[in-house]
């Protein structure tokens, strides 16, 4: 909308002529010979059109909306173009004028020194603004907007969402007339009310009973060596290394406070490796109790005394170890012809099957051959002689043997002599120790 002004000039009087004359908007009156003001709205058809309506003005007149706009523009001074400029440069000729009431252009009143004063149509209230607007004054005028955080539409004052564009950097909460920004646990809000920052948690308050470890809004807690993270995340107990392999230690594995050690049972030493056991061997390093008449024989993990060997009637001792029967003795022809006595050591849950000990003739006569038996001991079917060539055989353990235990077999060798008739046998008495360890 348009508001239109028409402003005039004032009566001018030409110099060398005695008639007066007056400017446009201005009419001579003869009677009074005054310039008076011509009401254009009366005298000139449709002097404004469409939604105008025309106000008259000393010396013009002026187009303004048939109502009263939201917005209105400002106008010119309130005493622009109603009094008519100076006249021209000249002699001024001396003559009456007419007076007429001032009126004031449309926004604007009669103050008590008869000036034309802007309206405050907002502290008046004489405003047509929405009930969710603000009025604001301007000069001739006013205007309708909106706080901040509202947008007008319409003629409507509607919240503006600001989380709908990204004014946040993480979390936003929408409130009438405008927003709040959050972060994310493990962020904090920067004095911009906007950014977050990350927290480091580790330095602030250290959650972790060990090591914390700082992530992006988050942390993580570690646990030293020999101990393990427990579902909350935060504390740290020991580890049970025990628990995972029996390979750990050869013998016992002991757990401790984040950490574990290996032992070895009486009679043994930790090897460097702190896993392996290795026997002591006390018949080396003199450490048994056996007497002067004994002989020392270590095992794994203990050492045995042994008595001298003794031959009961009717063998005869040839040397410590061996005892013979002689032929021209009438009570030995049922019998063996030599006792051999022989110790070995074994440790427990030996795999098998497994060749322990090899027995083989010394001397080898002609058109004679060889049996190889296990003539006692054997109850428990553990061992089976397996003949390994003509003049020899070797012990074979077939099922695993538990110490601690003492074995006694005696393996026979029989000789047989097709020629000359012949059959005799000998026999080693074998004493096994086996150890009450694997290792």
């Amino acid at each position: 909308r348009i508001l239109t002004a028409f402003t005039l000039a004032v009566c001018l009087s030409s110099p060398g002529k005695a008639q007066q004359q007056c400017t446009n908007g201005f009419d001579l009156d003869r009677t009074s010979g005054q310039c008076l003001d011509i009401d254009e709205c009366r005298t000139i058809p449709e002097a404004c059109r469409g939604d105008m309506v025309c106000v008259n003005q000393n010396g013009g007149y002026l187009c303004v909306p048939r109502t009263n706009p939201v917005y209105r523009s400002p106008y010119l001074s309130p005493y622009s173009n109603v009094y008519p400029p100076p006249p021209a440069p000249g002699p001024v000729p001396n003559y009456p004028t007419a007076t007429r009431p001032l009126i004031c252009r449309f926004g604007f009143q009669l103050d008590e020194n008869n000036q034309c004063a802007d309206i405050d149509e907002c502290a008046s209230d004489s405003h047509q603004c929405n009930p969710t607007q603000i009025c604001i004054n301007t000069e001739g005028g006013y205007t309708c907007s909106c706080t901040e955080g509202y947008w007008l539409l319409e003629g409507q004052c509607l919240d503006i969402d600001e989380c709908r564009y990204g004014y946040c950097q993480q979390l936003c909460a929408n409130v009438p007339g405008s927003y709040s920004c959050t972060c994310n646990p493990g962020f904090t809000l920067n004095d911009d009310g906007r950014s977050c920052q990350d927290v480091n948690e580790c330095t602030s308050e250290n959650p972790c009973t060990q090591t914390c470890v700082n992530t992006y809004g988050s942390f993580l807690c570690r646990c030293e060596p020999g101990y393990e993270l427990e579902a909350d995340g935060v504390n740290c107990s020991d580890m049970d290394e025990c628990s995972f392999s029996e390979f750990l230690c050869q013998h016992e594995c002991v757990n401790g406070p984040g950490s574990y050690y290996c032992t070895c049972p009486s009679g043994y030493n930790l090897l460097d490796d702190s896993r392996s056991c290795q026997d002591i061997n006390e018949c080396e390093i003199r450490n048994f109790t056996c007497t002067s008449q004994q002989t020392c024989f270590n095992i794994p993990g203990e050492y045995k005394c042994l008595d001298p060997v003794r031959c009961e009637e009717p063998y005869l001792q040839i040397n410590e170890n061996r005892c013979m029967c002689p032929a021209e003795n009438p009570g030995c022809r049922d019998q063996p012809f030599t006792i051999l006595y022989r110790v070995m050591e074994m440790v427990s849950g030996r795999s098998v099957p497994s060749d322990i000990f090899q027995m083989q003739a010394t001397t080898r006569y002609p058109g004679a051959y060889y049996i190889f038996q296990i003539k006692s001991g054997n109850e428990g079917r553990e061992f089976y002689m397996r003949q390994t060539g003509p003049i020899s055989a070797t012990l074979v353990m077939t099922r695993p043997v538990k110490g601690p235990r003492t074995i006694e077999l005696d393996l026979e060798m029989i000789t047989v002599n097709t020629v000359i008739n012949f059959r005799g046998s000998s026999v080693i008495r074998l004493r096994i120790f086996v150890s009450q360890y694997s290792f």
